[in-house]
């Protein structure tokens, strides 16, 4: 859902001249039914953009922080789909998603996402485990 009250506001405002805007409007502050917050702070005429996530769910004794993300979406008036990276700034993992935008009856624009979070191992024997 498209709402956030976040101490980095100003982040949410592109300052680089060769900002495209998105087609399905990812450029913002978004905030998950869990309550981790995303965002997305400029694109490339190529798609590409930037950010940074904040995520509500922990799974380690270190300090949760504001981790920056890096996406893509195809660069068309069109396209509605996406891909970001999340590389932790807490913790030894990364996270992908990849998703849709989609704007329900009510006119609210929405991101629907499937995630993988890829965890540190000190061996192969325990990479069954690395990937949730």
């Amino acid at each position: 859902a498209r709402s956030c009250t976040l101490p980095v506001m100003g982040l949410c405002h592109s300052t680089n001249s060769e900002t495209l805007p998105l087609p399905c409007t990812l450029i913002g502050c978004w905030k998950n039914d869990l309550g981790s917050h995303m965002i997305i702070t400029d694109a490339d005429k190529k798609g590409n953009f930037h950010g940074f996530y904040d995520t509500a769910m922990k799974d380690t004794p270190n300090k949760v922080q504001w981790s920056p993300l890096r996406g893509s979406l195809h660069p068309t008036d069109t396209s509605t789909t996406f891909g970001l990276t999340v590389n932790w700034n807490f913790s030894e993992a990364i996270t992908v998603f990849t998703g849709q935008s989609f704007v329900d009856e009510d006119g609210k624009e929405i991101l629907k996402t499937m995630w993988l979070l890829r965890s540190h191992v000190d061996n192969m024997k325990d990479d069954w485990k690395a990937t949730r």
